[in-house]
């Protein structure tokens, strides 16, 4: 028995090899600024020729990078660290995790419904990333026509500037306008932000430190892209045209600051470690749950009807990006 509470107790983790520690600090930034920032910087210039296909590319790759982050990233560890024996006096024998997931799933819904209402109230119509005006309506091929604006990359393949609820639907179900549709990529940008805080702090504390390193160099490269490629073909006011690059600079730092917090906290009990982690992980899952399965992959394919009008080889094509996104994702949790 003194042995079982004596394992309870934890151990100190262990900080060895801290130059590197300082050191991924760094490296994990610099993959994370450029999937985050690459989207924005590439749809806002004009001297080099983008090929629009790139960012329904990146965009669906990036759906599936989300959920498969939800799942095998955010709620497995979170049930690990929360059904572990030493948290059962604490916890008791409750599937902790997966109703923290549950609450925080129907959370976000009700956000987004009070958002869809008081924009829809704001706007009194529907604010269309791309209107049926300026889009391609046989979706068979990526419109070589010139952006609107200067500087912007016009994506009509298909519709790819939608971004969950801001579109008219066809069978008059509208959703919030332009306040919906910024409302999703602050939800979006929350719910990646908050689990990269707690990945920079088991990155600041784990044992495996190389291998956890190389997983999460890629791990964050390709969700920057994913959210990148959102905030790159967001409605953004005119004077808020600064906003993709904070929300880009926010993510980027997000993990360096939790690995630097994890080094200079020095975490002594290995179960509140285990404690804190679940709860947050728990937390991060239902959000990225929520926001990949909801906000990206239902209103992409289901309720855009733009998508539903679309030749079978895109809605094939898209769903293939989806599908890598997700097969990456879920590879890469084989380590991490």
């Amino acid at each position: 028995m003194a042995d079982v509470e004596d394992a309870c107790n934890g151990d100190v983790v262990d900080l060895s090899n801290r130059g590197l520690r300082i050191g991924s600090i760094f490296i994990i930034m610099a993959a994370a600024t450029f999937g985050a920032f690459a989207p924005i910087l590439l749809a806002r210039q004009q001297k080099m020729h983008v090929p629009k296909f790139t960012f329904f590319i990146c965009k669906y790759v990036g759906t599936g990078v989300i959920i498969a982050t939800a799942w095998m990233h955010l709620l497995d560890p979170a049930i690990d660290n929360l059904s572990d024996p030493c948290l059962a006096p604490r916890l008791g024998d409750y599937p902790w995790a997966l109703c923290i997931s549950l609450m925080t799933v129907m959370l976000m819904f009700f956000v987004e419904l009070l958002a869809a209402r008081i924009g829809g109230e704001d706007d009194g119509h529907s604010h269309s990333l791309g209107s049926d005006n300026d889009s391609d309506p046989s979706l068979g091929s990526i419109s070589r026509k010139k952006p609107q604006e200067k500087g912007a990359i016009s994506v009509d393949c298909p519709h790819d500037a939608h971004l969950a609820h801001g579109h008219e639907h066809d069978d008059g179900d509208s959703h919030g306008g332009l306040a919906g549709q910024l409302t999703a990529i602050f939800i979006l940008e929350f719910g990646v932000v908050f689990h990269s805080v707690f990945i920079g702090l088991t990155l600041g504390t784990t044992d495996d430190l190389v291998v956890l390193l190389v997983v999460l160099v890629f791990h964050q490269m390709f969700e920057g892209l994913g959210l990148g490629s959102r905030l790159a073909t967001a409605p953004w006011p005119k004077k808020k045209q600064w906003v993709p690059y904070v929300l880009g600079l926010i993510f980027a730092a997000s993990t360096p600051i939790g690995t630097a917090a994890g080094i200079g906290a020095r975490p002594s009990n290995a179960n509140t470690q285990k404690l804190v982690n679940g709860i947050f992980d728990s937390i991060s899952a239902g959000i990225l749950m929520y926001t990949g399965l909801v906000e990206l992959l239902a209103h992409e394919f289901m309720f855009n009807p733009h998508m539903r009008k679309a030749p079978l080889k895109i809605q094939l094509f898209a769903f293939g990006c989806v599908a890598f996104g997700v097969a990456i994702m879920s590879l890469l949790a084989k380590w991490a």
